[in-house]
């Protein structure tokens, strides 16, 4: 999966690979001709959509041929399945098929073609959807079920397609490994969530203190690989827009958390960091963290802010579903009436209370953010940590800018103080709006925000911080937490859909 980032092309390396592969399946009463037909016209419409898909050619009639297609699929390295319905299908042996495999399954099935063949030619799949997923229940088996799964091998094809991203966020979750430093800090009770829904969808966690990561910070100094890493931030900042008297610490630190994850994952695959970013590291390590978070994020390692554990979780979440990278951010502050009516009311459709500014210090990759961008000081530790009237110091290194405008999703998945998985999603956009502040920052707009800020934020006790992918990806992700068993998903709710809590008289 790659991206650009200012000119240079960068690759998310920590999110799987999907390889899908198809397996057809029919009733022994009936024709497995036209299931197989079926099967190669939807692979080659997949092939002709760009999905590339590996064609099993065992098809499953009865559970030694579901045995024998498993192990194809999996000598093939196929690691997301489609079970396809050509006809009515053997509901045993195709339900069996997401036992054996280790993997996510999706099931679809065929329409019928022609009202001119509608004998030999009727594949009763549309029936057959049907007891497949009773039985896929009754085994208490998950599995994938698009919105209207019948259709043609274009109309399958489709769906092969939007699936993919959902098997890729399920296969990495299954692999990933969140690795924290620090506990999280005083009165930010909001990234305080249990750990036991991490486990509860498959998901392991590393809890590490803030002078484990010091200690290791300190045994890389003079790395060789150092001026390289250097070389590599002047390039992606320019000249002018970084401070080169801190590349090589902050450099450091990027080959730390690098050497922290290989040595770390253990049986895991992919890893992702929730850090302690304040108020004791800027002044241990000699600088703020947040461009080296950033500089990891855009290659696909979320590093959240506060030892949000849930944030960074949400984060790869986001990268494995939208193929880019993604931001943590605060929803942070009101839109002042002013900067509305100036810059807003009458160029975009967005009331006052749609709007509001998604704010962090600085680790929002570069390339989402307006070419003025550069690595400052964080003003609030400034006036915190620093003498008053001093220059900044170790305040220094967080990457500042208007972010820059873009369709988006906001979401969340999220433990409750009760140990319940949760989660939100609303698709929205950042305005080309300048937002006269400072941070790594935008005005972000999103449709019936005031509503859902009271009505889910604040009524479901969710905290301040929220994922951010670029894009409207709020079906994938609404698809991966139905599959993990979120059963509440809530989202920005139109004005004629009331929440439960709403008050019908206002």
């Amino acid at each position: 999966m790659n991206y650009i980032v200012r000119g240079e092309s960068f690759m998310l390396t920590n999110i799987p690979e999907v390889k899908l592969g198809i397996i057809a399946v029919s009733r022994d009463c009936f024709i497995i001709s036209l299931s197989e037909r079926r099967r190669a016209a939807v692979a080659a419409a997949c092939r002709k959509a760009g999905t590339e898909i590996y064609e099993c050619p065992v098809t499953v009639e009865n559970e030694k041929d579901m045995l024998k297609a498993v192990e194809d699929v999996k000598a093939a390295g196929c690691n997301a399945l489609v079970v396809f319905l050509g006809n009515f299908g053997p509901e045993t042996p195709e339900t069996l098929i997401a036992k054996n495999f280790d993997g996510p399954c999706m099931y679809a099935a065929a329409a019928e073609e022609t009202g001119e063949d509608l004998i030999d030619g009727r594949g009763d799949a549309y029936c057959g959807m049907l007891n497949c997923s009773y039985n896929l229940g009754m085994r208490r088996l998950k599995a994938f079920i698009p919105e209207y799964p019948v259709g043609t091998a274009a109309d399958v094809a489709k769906m092969i397609g939007e699936f993919k991203p959902i098997a890729c966020a399920l296969i990495g979750l299954s692999q990933l490994k969140i690795i924290t430093f620090g506990p999280r800090p005083q009165d930010f009770f909001a990234c305080n969530a249990p750990i036991k829904g991490l486990y509860e969808i498959g998901v392991e966690v590393e809890e590490n203190s803030e002078l484990d990561l010091l200690v290791s910070y300190k045994a890389h100094a003079g790395d060789p690989r150092i001026p390289g890493i250097c070389e590599d931030m002047a390039k992606e900042m320019g000249q002018g827009c970084y401070y080169p008297e801190m590349s090589e610490r902050m450099a450091q630190l990027e080959i730390t958390l690098l050497d922290w994850a290989e040595a770390h994952k253990g049986a895991r695959q992919y890893v992702a960091f929730a850090d302690k970013c304040w108020p004791a590291f800027p002044e241990a390590f000699g600088f703020e963290p947040c461009y080296v978070n950033s500089r990891l994020v855009s290659r696909g390692i979320p590093v959240s802010c506060e030892v949000d554990i849930y944030g960074a979780l949400s984060e790869y979440i986001g990268m494995c579903v939208s193929g880019d990278t993604v931001t943590l951010l605060d929803i942070n502050n009101s839109v002042p009436a002013d900067l509305y009516e100036q810059d807003i009311k009458g160029k975009f459709d967005y009331q006052l209370t749609d709007t509001f500014m998604g704010f962090h210090c600085g680790n929002t990759p570069s390339c989402k953010l307006c070419p003025d961008r550069a690595v400052k000081y964080q003003l609030i530790q400034h006036r915190l940590l620093e003498p008053a009237g001093s220059d900044p110091d170790f305040t220094r290194g967080t990457l500042e800018g208007d972010i820059a405008a873009s369709e988006i999703t906001f979401y969340r998945l999220q433990c409750d103080s009760e140990g319940k998985l949760r989660a939100y999603i609303a698709q929205g956009e950042v305005l080309p709006v300048k937002t006269r502040s400072f941070g790594g920052i935008g005005v972000f707009a999103i449709p019936e925000m005031g509503r859902f800020y009271r009505h889910v934020l604040i009524q479901k006790r969710y905290p301040h911080h929220g994922a951010v992918a670029f894009g409207h990806y709020g079906k994938a992700l609404f698809e991966v937490f139905k599959f993990l068993g979120i059963e509440d998903i809530a989202y920005n709710q139109p004005k004629s859909l009331p929440y439960p809590t709403e008050n019908p008289f206002v």
